[in-house]
């Protein structure tokens, strides 16, 4: 008989972190565990100690991603797109003010 480690390890359910696959029991995702791990270079025991994750959880997200690949990059993709433009959208009021003193000629003002 064959035992799915990664389904112990990682769910999918559709109220919670919006349905993304995540280690179950938390609200951390697959994705989550990929950005730290692939692009951040952060390892596996690094993951599980700073996260109160088993290694196993860790490993089962990372096996979930590279038999899912191109649906998490996807969904990777979508919320740095979400974030760019919310960024763009709402831009800070420390930016905004700065920019408009040196638009009116003003020398920035910065206190601290």
């Amino acid at each position: 008989m064959t035992v799915g480690t990664t389904s112990q390890h990682v769910v999918t359910t559709p109220d919670v972190c919006g349905g993304k696959p995540r280690i179950a029991g938390r609200r951390i995702t697959v994705a989550n565990v990929v950005i730290w791990h692939e692009r951040l270079g952060r390892s596996a025991d690094e993951i599980a100690t700073e996260y109160d994750l088993t290694l196993g959880d860790v490993y089962a997200a990372l096996a979930y991603y590279f038999d899912h690949r191109a649906e998490i990059d996807e969904s990777i993709a979508e919320s740095k797109a979400l974030i760019a433009t919310l960024r763009k959208e709402n831009a800070s009021r420390l930016a905004e003010k700065l920019r408009e003193q040196t638009t009116h000629g003003e020398r920035p003002v910065l206190h601290g």
